[in-house]
């Protein structure tokens, strides 16, 4: 099962290129960490090309 799945609790708020002043990105990329603790996402503006990196680190399960 691909990590990104495996993240599914996590909430992904709506990333918005600041180049083009509000216009959303898309997923061009999801890199799993060996741990599958964290996950590296490249977000990239379609209209511009601009590319920003983000981290996401897996919460801890409450009982």
């Amino acid at each position: 099962m691909p990590a990104y799945v495996q993240h599914r609790e996590i909430e992904s708020a709506l990333i918005v290129c600041p180049d083009c002043l509000g216009l959303p990105m898309y997923v061009r990329d999801v890199e799993p960490h060996w741990s599958m603790a964290k996950i590296d996402f490249t977000y990239e503006c379609s209209d511009c090309g601009a590319e920003i990196k983000k981290t996401v680190t897996k919460p801890e399960r409450r009982h």
